[in-house]
């Protein structure tokens, strides 16, 4: 491998750890809710709120971000990213109320909107045309190593909170388990804002702020001296033909010119989260529940869903450059489709019931004589089974021992749930998920490339803040089936408009793309 080739994995590999920051930080929450909803005393409302409060301020972080990387370059605006991603770690670990946690979690939000855009922006800047989308999808394969490491630190938090060494309970893995899992974080946030130091400026970044001579070096140690004079003489012509024209502002996306990218851009980015990825990703734990397992094995199959989306997403790095963009977002689709509806007939044809034997082992804390009288009763959905629940224990015991009256009452067929979850997961992650921002960094002219980013980042943050919010509340009023059901028709639905009308860019350079498709 060449001494060129290395930089670029090195500078994409330094980059990129933003989107481990980001995908550790948002999934992490998965094994916290668990225990903040009975310690806070929270309502389905507040739970996801937990949730998705830090999604509501990465929408704000992406629409600073964008124009901010724009004027202050890519680098710089990622260095203030990982220092709000150590301070969101450490004050969310402390948080003494709920109040606090939010505020600490929202100012992690600000992170991971900066890095969400900024790395790929950053990444695809440097990469050559022939390996852009498997780099840029390097960024997308640490968000979901993020996820992955999440998932596994929190479980492997919960264990040593079970265990009996004195060590574990001097330092509080018992009673502090979720502070734990949540300030892990500020161990590679301050690794992050090490390593930055460690790249170069973007090079097309550098050409809009007339540092040719600055800019041409970084693209020498990029790819081969004849190849960066091109390169660079092709961003100057770029951004020559763009001189004359106004200063970008929003009101230029909506331009006709800019009409084709826009649609395509807002249809990949609300399709990416409005089939529920989300919300299976960051309520992992508490999906499994649902299914009667328990809390340690739930915690154990949230695990294999982190490898699952980590496996599929390097696949996806594989082929994209192979297959192409549109073959892999319309393949998944399709598998997010069927996934789906196989979740929502698993669900719909459970059933809850609590026999004798069951209500004998329950905990002494749960009132014998009131929870006997659902003896033996059979109910045709989670929906009816916790609504009888809250009925007969009152809703704030139905609340606290909500998972372990359904790991005793429900049967249902945990390895279809299981497969439909794994399918869900893997399909995305092979697809739209790792796509979505390579041709989100290929679809926008060099002058509004930040610009436009953050726009469709916030629709598509913003579709991913009211996915995650409403959840915890669907599940309570619509049930599991329905919730699932729903989500595969918008995959249906995103299913077709890809098919019609996102378009293929594999192999071409920026500027040959603007070309294509600006008119």
């Amino acid at each position: 491998m060449s001494s060129k080739k290395v930089f670029i994995i090195k500078i994409a590999a330094i980059v990129a750890l933003g989107g481990f920051l980001l995908g550790f930080d948002a999934s992490v929450i998965s094994g916290v809710v668990k225990f903040i909803e009975p310690e806070f005393n929270l309502t389905k409302i507040q739970l996801g709120w937990a949730v998705s409060s830090i999604t509501l301020t990465a929408a704000l972080g992406m629409v600073i971000s964008g124009p901010m990387s724009d004027k202050y370059g890519r680098r710089k605006i990622l260095k203030y990213a990982a220092i709000l991603f150590t301070i969101s770690a450490i004050g969310s670990a402390l948080a003494g109320t709920f109040f606090w946690l939010i505020v600490f979690r929202m100012i992690g939000g600000l992170g991971v909107g900066a890095a969400l855009i900024i790395a790929p922006m950053y990444i695809a800047e440097v990469a050559p045309p022939e390996k852009r989308g498997q780099l840029v999808s390097f960024n997308q394969l640490n968000i979901v190593i993020g996820i992955s490491i999440a998932f596994f630190t929190n479980y492997f938090i919960l264990e040593l909170g079970n265990s009996e060494a004195e060590w574990t309970k001097t330092l509080g893995f018992d009673t502090w388990n979720w502070r734990w899992m949540l300030g892990l974080e500020a161990l590679p946030a301050i690794l992050y804002y090490f390593g930055l130091f460690q790249i170069p400026r973007s090079p097309r970044w550098l050409m809009t702020k007339n540092k040719k001579e600055e800019a041409l070096a970084v693209m020498k140690q990029l790819v081969s001296e004849e190849e960066a004079v091109l390169q660079i003489n092709a961003v100057q012509k770029s951004i020559k033909e763009d001189k004359g024209k106004q200063k970008s502002k929003l009101g230029d996306l909506f331009k006709k010119s800019m009409r084709k990218v826009l649609i395509i851009g807002l249809i990949v980015g609300i399709f990416q989260q409005i089939v529920g990825i989300n919300a299976v990703l960051f309520y992992a734990p508490m999906i499994f529940e649902q299914t009667g397992i328990g809390t340690n094995a739930a915690f154990v199959q949230a695990a294999l869903v982190g490898l699952t989306n980590l496996g599929f997403t390097i696949l996806a790095m594989l082929v994209i450059d192979k297959l192409g963009r549109k073959p892999l977002l319309i393949i998944g689709m399709a598998g997010i489709a069927i996934c789906l509806f196989l979740l929502s007939y698993g669900f719909h044809d459970a059933t809850y019931s609590l026999s004798k034997e069951a209500i004998v082992n329950l905990p002494k804390e749960i009132n014998q004589e009131q929870i006997v009288q659902l003896q033996d009763k059979v109910f045709g959905s989670d929906l009816e089974f916790k609504t009888a629940l809250v009925s007969t224990l009152g809703e704030e015991m139905a609340l606290t021992y909500e998972s372990t009256l359904i790991t005793a009452s429900a049967k249902m067929n945990t390895l279809l749930i299981l497969i439909g979850i794994i399918g869900f997961v893997g399909t995305f992650a092979m697809s739209i998920g790792p796509v979505m921002w390579v041709l989100f960094s290929e679809l926008f002219p060099n002058r509004i490339r930040g610009l436009a980013i953050s726009f469709v980042g916030l629709i598509n943050l913003t579709v991913a803040f009211l996915v995650q919010l409403l959840f915890p509340w669907e599940l309570s009023i619509l049930g599991n089936a329905s919730t699932f059901l729903l989500f595969g028709l918008f995959a249906v639905v995103g299913f077709i408009l890809i098919w019609f009308k996102v378009p293929e860019t594999k192999g071409k350079s920026l500027e040959e793309l603007e070309d294509l498709l600006i008119k």
